[in-house]
């Protein structure tokens, strides 16, 4: 049995009691990553307990894979895939492109998912066939805007730093092509993309706890997102998002290696 919307805002909640006092209030950083900087809060961790904890009563046959906290039964039909706070660089300096995902795969595919901005009071939800948008300004059924040619295009990235070799050679490749490139936004890239905002998300290095719950909502709007070989996305990697196929297919072209 799927969850339903409740669950997923009790989940996305429960982690916003947690993220949301500690937003600009100064707080307390780990490093994670001994040869580079890797941060981790502790709103990053008590915003995993929280869930896990719901998870656990709620649908205690189902696997968990946590970016915090570790991972239990990845080999079970329903596993949820969870990252407090994808953005923690942009949460520890108060920019809010920060954001709590939450996704839910059957058989390693990734059927519904949550984007939650505390903040701005923003979520995005794909309930398995639809994706849907709550905030300040209303709720409507999302959709992907129609774009098919990269010159017409607005792509975001994190941060192009982290292409190296031949992959800043080929997403450089694509970046030429585009309208309008911006740097920064983390999740809530992937969020304006479903939203209709913008039109390419093109990123490397990710783990299944950064996509997983993007992908649902990306697709139930009407987008793609795939690894640079068109592969699935589900376990991170190198991906790219577009809006519209015939955007994707133009994007692959210069990507793949």
């Amino acid at each position: 049995m799927l969850p339903d919307r409740t669950f997923f805002d009790m989940l996305a909640d429960a982690a916003k009691a947690e993220t949301l006092p500690r937003f600009r209030v100064g707080a307390d950083i780990v490093n994670k990553e001994a040869g580079g900087f890797d941060p981790v809060t502790e709103g990053d961790r008590a915003a995993e307990t929280a869930i896990r904890v719901l998870i656990e009563k709620h649908f205690p046959d189902h696997g968990i894979l946590g970016e915090e906290h570790g991972s239990v039964g990845l080999d079970r039909e329903y596993v949820w895939v969870i990252d407090p706070i994808d953005g923690t660089r942009a949460f520890i300096s108060g920019v809010p492109v920060w954001g709590t995902l939450i996704g839910l795969y059957r058989n390693g595919k990734a059927v519904m998912g949550l984007v939650d901005q505390p903040f701005t009071g923003e979520r995005y939800f794909a309930d398995g066939t639809r994706s849907h948008y709550r905030g300040p300004d209303g709720s409507r059924v999302l959709s992907t805007r129609s774009c098919n040619a990269l010159s017409d295009a607005i792509m975001f990235t994190t941060s192009p730093h982290l292409f190296t070799d031949s992959r800043k050679t080929r997403f450089e490749a694509v970046q030429e092509k585009v309208r309008l490139s911006r740097y920064g936004c983390d999740c809530y890239a992937y969020a304006l993309l479903a939203a209709g905002h913008i039109d390419l998300v093109v990123e490397c290095e990710l783990k299944a706890y950064d996509v997983g719950g993007l992908i649902p909502v990306i697709e139930q709007a009407g987008g793609i997102i795939t690894s640079w070989d068109g592969g699935p996305a589900e376990m991170g990697g190198e991906i790219v998002a577009a809006g519209s196929r015939e955007l994707h297919e133009q994007a692959m072209a210069l990507l793949k290696a």
